[in-house]
């Protein structure tokens, strides 16, 4: 019978020596990450070795040991027979003879074939994917010294300190296995630096990672407008919890648009035209803001229950829709006072917003409160009924959500106090170094100072709301959402990053030019019909399906109904949609009878800000 082995619970305890950790990522032919470890020995005897399993910022499990190869465990003169735990995958058990001062580890973190972190002209270094590391401390007290090799001509970028570049080595100065877990390397051939940062405050800089020279190009508008992006984020959330900032923006199509926040970094992919062309990129304008606002809201500042000492403890994400959520919404605002997105823009994207929160039918059996689980369990996982099942919709309903709390701020308090005020004085408190930690009652105690009431059910019937209760700040702020027969700039460009037309709020469902069915909005007219996710439209009212002889369809006033022609799995049939409300895009409309306090929230607030006479290295 195999014997039981046990994981030693993390604590917060000194530990002697320093790990040393050595990696090999030239191998990008094959993918490989070849990695070397020496792991000081605190005691003899039976020893556990942890693969992290919980991605920083991640809010899940979502790094596998799947990937973890070629394992090799010594003393220095033996090798050592490793058993893999009986439950924890992760977690690897070694007995270490009396007397061995260090392990010496070895493997390879293999990549999926194709994958962009390891490109000839680009390697991302996520170091959390590359080490082991022993169980029974608190990963802050556990000192690193990491080294990387790459390939020849790339240039390492990190907020980790870089002590020397011998060849195409980097040593980093020492750190612990907390901050090394979250600040990847970023090593890219064409790379631009350009400081963003304010007098008297940490620097910030923008380096800018693109696949030809070409693409470095930054207009000096684009610059100014990140400039007052950081001045706007300072003025509303005061002091820096870091000592200099990195914002790392990787210009590549074969990543997906998103970004990963860090303490002392942002992680950001971009399309390839990003800089040469903004006006095309009007649903990713405030995405760098999102992630440098995390520097506060998320790390600095992180929900009690989100808060791990290990990268192998779960977390909880009960406050989700205050750390992505309001992020989301500072973004929102953040890019309107910097000029990052017109006034206009801004409604655009708030109009959209405002549909998809009414678009979520699900919320009849699914809360807001509810998403805040899913990255739990839906973490690399689509949705077949996106509408029903709700995926992490803390983000864009976190939008109207903390735009309602504003309104309420403003209107108790007779436009004295608002969500700024929330911010400088919730988040601020993260700015002395560390991380501080809070929760919902935290939450209810600074709203409460502000303007006094009962914040908590206030807040509760939002979270468990059955209707879209949210969408009254909206109104309050003086906005409604309507539908017009034409779709916004910003709506076109969802539609193009869809690659689908988004009819989800007239015949319910989106569909591609050549008619296969992306997704149906559950109860909608498209479901009632009986069509489904993955069936291809092949007529319209009898004539054979075009994208432009539907919407004609869809917008004309007559009386008959619908009949759409579909295959699926192998059958033919037709579903005849009983709708005549003609093609509906989000928009806002102001309500002339109630003050605008959304217009006045998007103004810029910051006093003044550097302009681009500051040099830009290559």
């Amino acid at each position: 019978m195999p014997r039981a082995e046990t994981v030693a619970a993390p604590q917060d305890r000194h530990f002697d020596g320093e790990m040393v950790l050595d990696v090999d990522a030239t191998d990008v032919a094959r993918g490989l990450f070849r990695v070397r470890q020496l792991i000081p020995v605190q005691t003899s005897g039976p020893v556990t070795l942890l693969y992290p399993e919980w991605e920083p910022a991640s809010h899940a499990r979502t790094v596998s040991v799947a990937s973890l190869a070629g394992l090799f465990i010594g003393d220095g003169s033996t090798r050592l027979a490793w058993r893999r735990d009986d439950i924890d995958p992760h977690a690897f058990h070694v007995d270490v003879p009396e007397g061995t001062a260090v392990l010496e580890v070895e493997f390879q973190y293999v990549t999926r074939p194709g994958d962009p972190v390891m490109q000839p002209d680009l390697v991302v270094l996520q170091w959390h994917k590359t080490l082991l590391y022993p169980a029974g401390w608190f990963a802050r007290n556990i000192p690193v010294r990491a080294r990387a090799r790459f390939p020849e001509g790339l240039t390492p970028i990190s907020a980790l300190e870089l002590e020397g570049m011998q060849g195409n080595v980097a040593t980093f100065g020492s750190t612990s296995l907390e901050r090394l877990s979250d600040a990847p390397v970023f090593a890219s051939r064409y790379t631009r630096r350009i400081p963003l940062g304010m007098p008297e405050a940490p620097p910030v800089t923008l380096n800018v990672l693109a696949g030809a020279p070409a693409g470095l190009d930054v207009a000096a508008d684009d610059v100014d407008m990140l400039r007052r992006m950081i001045a706007e984020t300072h003025a509303l959330l005061g002091h820096a919890p870091y000592r200099r900032f990195e914002i790392v923006v990787v210009l590549d199509d074969d990543f997906p648009a998103g970004g990963v926040e860090h303490a002392d970094s942002a992680e950001i992919y971009l399309p390839s035209a990003y800089f040469l062309d903004r006006s095309a990129q009007l649903n990713n304008l405030d995405l760098i803001a999102h992630e440098y606002v995390h520097a506060w809201n998320g790390r600095a500042r992180q929900p009690r229950d989100a808060w791990a000492p290990t990268l192998n403890v779960p977390v909880r994400n009960s406050l989700l829709w205050v750390y992505e959520g309001q992020t989301e919404f500072w973004g929102r605002v953040l890019a309107a006072r910097s000029g990052l997105r017109s006034r206009d823009e801004t409604l655009e994207k708030i109009a959209l917003d405002a549909a998809d929160v009414v678009a979520r039918s699900g919320r009849a059996w699914k809360s807001l409160r509810d998403t805040a689980n899913d990255p739990l369990y839906m973490s690399a996982r689509s949705t077949v009924w996106p509408e029903w099942q709700r995926r992490k919709d803390y983000y864009t309903e976190g939008v109207l959500l903390w735009l309602d709390v504003d309104t309420t701020l403003r209107e108790r308090s007779a436009g004295r106090v608002g969500l700024d005020d929330f911010a400088r004085d919730f988040f601020g408190a993260g700015g002395g170094g560390g991380v501080t930690t809070y929760d919902f009652e935290d939450i209810c105690d600074v709203l409460g100072r502000l303007v006094p009431m009962d914040w908590s059910s206030y807040l509760d019937d939002r979270l468990d709301a059955r209707e879209p209760v949210v969408l009254e700040g909206l109104a309050r702020a003086g906005w409604s959402l309507v539908f017009d027969r034409r779709p916004s700039r910003t709506f076109e460009q969802h539609e193009a990053e869809l690659g689908a037309s988004d009819l989800t709020h007239s015949i319910g469902m989106t569909v591609t030019d050549a008619g296969s069915v992306r997704s149906v909005a559950w109860d909608g007219p498209a479901f009632d019909a009986g069509i489904v996710p993955g069936a291809k439209l092949l007529t319209v009212d009898g004539e054979a399906f075009s994208l432009e002889r539907l919407l004609v369809a869809i917008d004309a006033p007559n009386e008959h109904p619908l009949a759409l022609g579909y295959e699926f799995r192998g059958a033919q049939a037709t579903g005849v949609l009983a709708y005549r409300g003609g093609l509906r895009y989000p928009s806002l409309r102001r309500m002339e009878h109630v003050p605008d306090r959304l217009s006045g929230l998007l103004e810029a607030q910051a006093s003044s800000y550097r302009r681009s006479g500051d040099p830009a290295s290559r």
